[in-house]
């Protein structure tokens, strides 16, 4: 099979996080082979038909901490299968160290994933130099492999700083970065001078494409609630820049902007990153456009307030995408 560097301008669109399906039985530790491989394709396959640009899974809601070592690898199969090289497949192969990491990388390159969704190893928080490290090193063990960096600092317990961009936009490996608020962008993008796209999250997109025009990207965990709410924006926000009218991607913003407030329990990201998982499933479940399932142990206990609040997330979604297709 043959792999290729990807260049930070393949890197464009709309981009869907995905998590992996489990079985009805997941939440219990005596359950095996928890991941529903049908529905792994079946969402694949409609995201792709959707018009998604790309898919990221195996990140904190892909539950890539609570998988076993042969559901991950049967997972990232199905996944490739189901996209057929339709759209670039990244998968998270984040583990405890180095070593297990750089196996895990290998075996999804093998498999057929273009790339890994890879954050810094999560037992120590680690030093500015540990992780710069951490991802020449892995670069190094798989030169073919597309990186994008997992920049969240509330789960990997790192600041991801300017130094820290500066030093792995020298890593020719490192395409992309799922990344999170707009508040150090302007800041970031000079440090990493092209060299990385950066992705901020569905709810950021409008404002960080507003404020510099390399951002023609971004994440959407939404889109698997429906991928023609995450679709409609890509398509707005590409409208504006073309036309340099952006009244309606501001409406569409101002609509999107509300289904975020009940996913996040008393307006913390703190605390939804404490139950990020359960949060995420919870809202997916309820958008009905995929059944993502239980959630694995240990994080399969949640308080119901905030599951309430992360279902009426998902139905709001859910909701602005059927008047979506009203309007078609």
């Amino acid at each position: 099979m043959t792999h290729r560097l990807m260049t930070p301008s393949e890197v464009t669109g709309a981009w869907a996080i995905i998590p992996t399906p489990a079985k009805d039985n997941a939440s219990d530790w005596r359950a095996t082979n928890t991941v529903d491989l049908d529905e792994t394709a079946r969402v694949v396959n409609g995201l792709v038909e959707a018009g998604i640009n790309g898919i990221l899974s195996m990140g904190t809601l892909g539950e890539a901490a609570t998988m076993t070592h042969g559901e991950k690898l049967d997972f990232i199969k199905a996944l490739v299968d189901a996209a057929a090289g339709r759209v670039p497949i990244f998968v998270g192969t984040t583990c405890l160290n180095t070593r297990d990491t750089v196996t895990l990388t290998r075996q999804a390159l093998e498999l057929g994933a273009d790339g890994t969704m890879l954050g810094v190893p999560m037992w120590c928080a680690p030093s500015l130099e540990v992780a710069v490290q951490f991802y020449k090193d892995v670069a190094e063990a798989v030169p073919e492999m597309n990186i994008a960096i997992y920049a969240n600092p509330e789960a990997f317990k790192f600041e991801f700083s300017r130094s820290f961009w500066g030093q792995v936009a020298d890593i020719p490996q490192v395409v992309t970065a799922k990344y999170i608020g707009v508040g150090n962008l302007l800041a970031d993008l000079a440090t990493i001078r092209g060299r990385i796209k950066l992705l901020p999250i569905d709810f950021d997109y409008y404002a960080a494409a507003r404020m510099d025009d390399s951002i023609d990207a971004f994440w959407s965990s939404g889109a698997v609630c429906c991928p023609l709410v995450t679709t409609t924006l890509r398509d707005v926000v590409l409208n504006a820049r073309s036309t340099g009218n952006w009244k309606e991607a501001r409406a569409f913003q101002a609509l999107l902007g509300p289904t975020a407030a009940p996913l996040f329990p008393n307006g913390s990201f703190k605390d939804f990153s404490t139950y990020n998982i359960a949060l995420e499933k919870a809202r997916m479940n309820a958008g009905g456009w995929m059944k993502a399932g239980p959630v694995r142990p240990p994080y399969h206990l949640c308080p119901e307030p905030f599951l309430e609040g992360a279902r009426k997330s998902g139905i709001m979604w859910a909701d602005l995408g059927r008047a979506l297709e009203a309007e078609k």
